[in-house]
């Protein structure tokens, strides 16, 4: 590297630092101004120089001497007992409960403890209420459909068909026509159809799914895997191993009442069941297996 390279790095250096300098010295001075430091000639005077006192002026006490007194103090101590009364001590009573105060800490732990016990106690008793069964109604009882003319006109409205939610059974007519069939067939379900009805479980037997009626084809025909029953349950394709299962009919009074208890469900008549002889009036609303 030659001369002027040199010099053409060391010249911004040298001026840099002496820049560092100036501002280092300048700080000091504007600090040493501020705090009202003294210079070094004015403290080495100071330490020289006697203090003058006036006649009635006490000395100056010295950290050193405070010290010193503190120590002297504490290593000899006080010398003199104190003395005790003559009266006898108080007998510790404990105090009553009923007249203490509840403070703030258990005002607070009793309270969130009080809340607490009462959310679980109400989330017991929902749950308890959501699985408790509702005896005597609804799904599991038995469950009145109304009168022969209202149960009639719910499956006319229905184009052949009546759902009643609150049994989860479809409802249709059985034809007079085939009871002669249906006597060799069913048993239970046998005092319904002569009534002129039949009460059929919505769940397909295949995998449990809710079988809905096709409007068209006149038959139950299921959307999941393609099962079909004819309008009084008997299967007709698919991979359903029977019928559909149904409930016990009975009309009494003038008044229709299926039994929808667990005990009382009636299984499903087996392949190759047809006491009606109803075929699809129209088109499937869902692709089903072969016939049978």
């Amino acid at each position: 590297m030659d001369t002027t390279t040199a010099l053409l790095i060391a010249i911004p250096v040298l001026v840099v630092l002496a820049g560092v300098v100036l501002f280092a010295s300048a700080r000091r001075r504007d600090t040493g101004e501020a705090i009202g430091a003294l210079a070094r000639e004015t403290r080495k005077r100071d330490r020289g120089s006697v203090a003058v006192l006036e006649t009635d002026e006490a000395a100056p006490v010295t950290g050193r001497e405070v010290e010193r007194a503190a120590a002297l103090e504490q290593r000899q101590g006080g010398k003199e007992l104190a003395t005790v009364g003559a009266t006898a001590p108080v007998k510790w009573v404990p105090p009553d409960p009923e007249a203490l105060d509840v403070t703030r800490r258990q005002f607070m732990n009793r309270g969130i403890v009080t809340f607490f016990g009462l959310g679980l106690a109400g989330f017991g008793a929902s749950v308890l209420a959501f699985l408790w069964p509702q005896l005597g109604k609804g799904f599991g009882a038995e469950i009145t459909l109304g009168t022969t003319g209202d149960v009639d006109t719910k499956i006319a409205d229905g184009q052949g068909f009546a759902y009643y939610p609150e049994g989860r059974a479809w409802v249709t007519h059985y034809p007079a026509a085939a009871l002669g069939a249906a006597k060799k067939v069913y048993g239970a379900e046998l005092p319904g159809m002569e009534a002129g009805y039949t009460a059929l479980y919505q769940k397909c037997v295949h995998l449990g799914c809710r079988v809905p009626a096709c409007l068209t084809s006149q038959w139950f025909e299921c959307q999941c895997h393609g099962s079909q029953y004819n309008r009084n349950g008997e299967k007709k394709g698919g991979p359903a191993p029977r019928g559909l299962d149904r409930f016990p009919v009975t009309v009494s009074g003038g008044r229709v009442t299926i039994d929808t208890a667990p005990d009382k469900l009636i299984i499903g008549p087996p392949i190759g069941t047809n006491t009606t002889g109803q075929e699809a009036e129209g088109p499937h609303c869902v692709g089903g297996g072969e016939k049978h």
